[in-house]
């Protein structure tokens, strides 16, 4: 575990350590209750579901990732996002306070700091790559952000993630091979 989360995690008077199976929610859209939860063994993906019952995933979060809605955390509003369990998994919860507790020292919030701005900036490359990116570069993104994720999720997940038809993803990753 990140040394800066032990950290965290010591200090935080309401973190909890829970395990849950494969297959599991442990968040619901409409959930008024949530929190960031690291990752600290297994595999999560969060998502939505639109009108037409169709599942977009938002993020995939990996060993040593935090998750959460963070506009639901921020504003005590109700999540918007499911979270699953896609592996067997250790996950800690914990409140969205305890990254900048005043008994860390400046050193370690800067550190949490730098961390939130990283993921934040990759969230706005996303985003902005499924503005105008062709479907290719969003997926050599992707294979950047979670190079093990092609071993461990499904190729509809993926596609999912990237707003792309399986079949485009399918084209896409013949294409690479065939570069190669």
């Amino acid at each position: 575990m990140n040394n800066n989360i032990q950290d965290i995690l010591k200090i935080a008077p309401k973190s909890n350590l829970k395990s849950y199976k494969k297959g599991e929610i442990i968040q619901k859209a409409g959930d008024f209750k949530t929190f960031p939860m690291y990752v600290k063994k297994g595999l999560l993906k969060s998502y939505l579901i639109d009108s037409k019952g169709k599942e977009h995933i938002y993020m995939f979060a990996l060993e040593n990732w935090i998750i959460g809605d963070l506009e639901a955390l921020q504003y005590q509003q109700p999540s918007q996002l499911f979270i699953e369990c896609l592996e067997d998994s250790e996950v800690i919860t914990f409140e969205k306070d305890s990254l900048f507790n005043t008994e860390l020292d400046k050193e370690q919030i800067a550190q949490n700091a730098q961390v939130l701005y990283r993921r934040v900036g990759r969230l706005q490359r996303r985003v902005l790559m499924l503005m105008g990116a062709p479907a290719a570069d969003r997926y050599l993104y992707f294979l950047e952000t979670y190079p093990e994720l092609p071993n461990r999720v499904p190729q509809k997940m993926i596609a999912s993630y990237l707003g792309i038809a399986p079949q485009t993803l399918s084209t896409i990753r013949r294409k690479l091979s065939r570069a190669k």
